[in-house]
Formats: C-alpha cells, structure tokens, sequence
C-alpha cells in the first residue's frame, strides 16, 4: 500500500483496515473501523477531505477525490464497487455504488439506496434514502423493496470477510 503525507495532512488509518498494496491513500483521508480498501484504488484527500466510515469497502479501480468546496463523505457499511468515481459527494450509510458508476460534485444520495452500475449522477443531485437510481443522467426509477433494502444494507459484510482473508492467506511472490 501507498499512505501519502500531503502537505500537513496523512491520512488517518488503523490496524483493522485492510488495504491493498497496490491502493494510494493520499493526504486528508480518514478510514473507519474495518474499512478496506481494494488493487489499484486512489483515494486523493489533496484539496479537501475524505471521510470513509467503519466497515465500508471500496473496491479495486475506485477512484475518489474531492473539490475546493466540497468533501466525499462515505457513510459506514457501504459498498463501493469496482471502478466507481466518487467526487466531492456524500453517500448515506448502507449504500450500494455499482460497477462503473460516477457520482459527482455535491450530490447526496440517501441512506440504504442502490446507484447502478454505469449510472451518471450529476453534480447537487438529492436523492431519498431506499431508492433505486439509475441511468446517464440517473434518476430515481423505483423504491427499493423490504428485500432489496435488507440485502443492500448488509452487503458490506462480504467484504469484512474477504478483507480478513486477504490480509492472512494474500502473499506476493514476486
């Protein structure tokens, strides 16, 4: 793993994290209990801040930044997936961030939702808590379910598994 001191910041760690070799954790960061963080992941806190709660994952490919104006605030137990773009937004607890998606500067997505893979969300952009979003540019297309809701909410737990078998059983060899 990289950690990189930028200017007076270094980011804020702890044993319980898992992050991978590959991943860059830059500046004004702060990881939560048990967050992991996966291959190829920048998380670049160089202008304002990153704040990643407890057991959330962001997984390989992420990239994550901030503007001037505008934090990323990632709430706890969520779930990044491969290749996402957060910028200088907000993520409610319990979210899941699918495969590809891009969420921009200042918006807000509510507690407990799914942003499925590929979607745009454009900057200021609300959204409820236990929604459905999809599309370029995404929009609320549905309500989740009770199901959904439970699934997504409790999605990250797959990933406190992993990361806990990746930091015993993953050794590089070259």
């Amino acid at each position: 793993m990289a950690i990189y001191q930028f200017k007076d910041f270094t980011p804020k760690t702890n044993n319980s994290n898992y992050i991978s070799d590959s991943a860059q954790v830059i500046g004004n960061c702060s990881l939560g209990e048990n967050a992991n963080i996966w291959f190829n992941t920048v998380i670049r806190g160089d202008v304002n801040k990153i704040i990643i709660g407890e057991n959330t994952n962001v997984q390989d490919l992420s990239m994550l930044h901030v503007t001037e104006v505008s934090d990323l605030i990632i709430g706890k137990n969520v779930s990044i997936g491969h290749s996402v773009t957060l910028h200088g937004c907000e993520i409610g607890d319990g979210c899941l961030i699918g495969m590809g998606a891009v969420v921009l500067d200042d918006a807000i997505i509510g507690e407990g939702s799914i942003v499925a893979g590929g979607s745009l969300v454009p900057p200021r952009k609300k959204f409820p808590k236990h929604s459905m979003i999809m599309g370029n540019p995404a929009k609320v297309v549905r309500e989740l379910t009770p199901e959904e809701i439970h699934n997504v909410t409790n999605h990250y737990k797959s990933y406190l598994g992993y990361a806990k078998e990746f930091q015993t059983d993953c050794k590089r060899i070259d």
